[in-house]
C-alpha cells in the first residue's frame, strides 16, 4: 500500500504528489511543521499540536491555519494508510512565491504525511555540540521548516553512535536536543530547562511537567555531567533514558525517576489519547 498524502484538500499517493519548485517551504524554509504519534490510525494529543502549529504560524508571519481542515486531512491521511505506529508530518508554508524572501500572495501550501515509526529503545546515547541556540532569536520557540542547524548537528551525533545532540544557548545554559527536550535529576530532583533558555515547548515537555512535575530551571550545559539521570522527551520517544553523554557513562538507564516518568506518562497517554 502506497502512502497516502493529503495535499491542499485532497488525498493523493507519493507518486502524484507535487509541490512547486517555487514554494516558499523549499526555496527559504518559510514554513511551520508538527510530528504528531499515531497508534493504531489514531493521532495522540493532536490539539494541542494544532494549537501549537497556530502558534508557530503566526510567530512566522504566515496567514492563519483552518484547524478543522488540518485536522480532516489528519483524519483522511490515517485512514487512508493505517499503521501500526507511525510518525504523522503537518506541514504548512508560505506556498508559492519569488525567489528570495518575499512571500508570494498565492497562499500558504499545506501537507499531511504519514509514515511508518519504529518504537524507540528504552535508552540512547546523546552527545554535546559546541554551535549555540540563539535565545533570542526571531524563531526563537517556534517549530518551523528552517532545520539545517539540526541537520548538521545530528550528523555529528550519528558519527559518534548517538541518537541525539543537545544544544546550549548563547549564554551556556542547557537549551534541547534537535528534536527533543530534555530532562535531568540532580540532587534527586527532576529539571527541565526554562522555555527562557530557548527551546521549544515541546508536546511531550509539557505532559511530563503536568503529570509527573519538574522544576523548570536555569540550568548551566555543564549540568549534564552532574546529573544523576538523563531523560529526552519527544513525541515519538515519549520519555527516553539516556545511558551516555558524550564519553560520560550513567550505568542502569533509566534509572528510577526516568523509569516512574516513563510509567506515569505510558498510563496517562493510555487512558487519553488527547489531553
Amino acid at each position: 500500500m502506497k502512502p497516502a498524502i493529503w495535499l491542499d484538500g485532497s488525498l493523493c499517493d507519493a507518486d502524484s504528489a507535487r509541490v512547486s519548485v517555487f514554494d516558499h517551504g523549499l526555496t527559504v524554509g518559510d514554513g511551520v511543521f508538527e510530528t504528531v504519534k499515531a497508534t493504531e490510525g489514531q493521532p495522540f494529543a493532536l490539539t494541542r499540536h494544532l494549537r501549537r502549529l497556530a502558534r508557530s504560524a503566526e510567530g512566522l508571519g504566515l496567514p492563519e491555519p483552518d484547524l478543522d481542515e488540518v485536522r480532516r486531512g489528519c483524519e483522511e491521511v490515517l485512514k487512508a494508510h493505517p499503521v501500526p505506529f507511525g510518525r504523522l508530518r503537518i506541514t504548512y508554508t508560505g506556498g508559492l512565491s519569488p525567489l528570495g524572501s518575499d512571500r508570494g500572495t498565492a497562499g500558504p501550501t499545506l501537507v499531511v504525511a504519514l509514515a511508518e515509526a519504529s518504537r524507540r529503545p528504552d535508552a540512547t546515547a546523546v552527545i554535546t555540540v559546541p554551535w549555540a541556540r540563539n535565545e533570542r532569536g526571531a524563531l526563537t520557540g517556534l517549530k518551523t521548516t528552517s532545520y539545517g542547524e539540526n541537520v548538521v548537528a545530528l550528523a555529528r551525533a550519528r558519527e559518534q553512535d548517538a541518537s541525539e545532540a543537545l544544544f546550549g544557548n548563547t549564554v551556556g545554559a542547557l537549551c534541547e536536543g534537535t528534536g527533543t527536550n530534555v530532562f535531568v535529576v540532580l540532587d534527586g530532583e527532576l529539571h527541565t530547562p526554562a522555555l527562557s533558555s530557548g527551546c521549544l515547548a515541546g508536546i511531550t515537555r509539557a505532559l511530563v511537567l503536568e503529570w509527573v512535575g519538574a522544576k523548570e530551571t536555569d540550568l548551566p550545559l555543564d549540568a549534564l555531567s552532574r546529573a544523576e539521570e538523563v531523560f529526552l522527551t519527544s513525541t515519538t520517544r515519549d520519555v527516553q533514558g539516556v545511558h551516555r553523554v558524550d564519553t560520560r557513562s550513567l550505568p542502569g538507564a533509566p534509572g528510577p525517576v526516568t523509569a516512574e516518568a516513563l510509567r506515569i506518562f505510558t498510563e496517562r497517554a493510555a487512558a487519553d489519547i488527547d489531553p
